[in-house]
């Protein structure tokens, strides 16, 4: 049986994948602390009963080495904020709205910043109006009950009422 990898080792294998916010890679790490944790309890445990009748002890908790493996990570350029932004805006700008992006950003405990902010709300009419013929073609909406239900679509997207109507009365005028 292989040796489970370090914590270390796990951090930077779980960056390699894709850019984390630090708050999610702490929770990540936490977990994987604990649960290492807890197998070398069971092991030590079951080695113990073997030789003794000594219940074994709790592993320490191990926040204070995932806070100081954060901050080796940071550091060294591993875990970058900045990065984990522009990452999270490249991959959900061409499917979601502005709104949509500063939330999921804001779970993470970031934001962002004021050139970005608007970067995104400059082309948002346009990723709304691609978004809308990807999914209901070049149709306006004929009645009453299918704009409202595009309408629905797109903020629930997270583009704002303001788009929304914009790009609905454009279809419209366009006719």
């Amino acid at each position: 049986m292989r040796a489970p990898l370090s914590l270390k080792a796990r951090a930077i294998a779980l960056l390699a994948q894709r850019e984390h916010s630090a708050s999610e890679l702490r929770q990540k790490l936490l977990r994987i602390a604990r649960e290492q944790a807890r197998l070398a309890t069971a092991q030590a445990a079951e080695t113990s009963a073997t030789e003794t009748a000594q219940p074994a002890e709790a592993g320490p908790d191990p926040t204070e080495d995932v806070d100081a493996l954060l901050a080796w990570l940071q550091a060294q350029g591993y875990l970058d904020e900045t990065r984990f932004v522009e990452s999270r805006i490249h991959a959900r700008a061409s499917r979601f709205g502005t709104m949509r992006i500063a939330q999921e950003l804001s779970r993470h405990g970031l934001a962002l910043d004021a050139e970005q902010q608007a970067a995104l709300k400059s082309g948002e009419l346009d990723r709304a109006r691609l978004i809308w013929q990807r999914k209901f073609g070049d149709t306006p909406p004929q009645d009453a009950a299918a704009r409202a239900r595009q309408a629905r679509f797109l903020a629930g997207r997270g583009f704002s009422g303001d788009v929304v109507r914009r790009l609905l009365r454009g279809l419209e005028a366009d006719d």
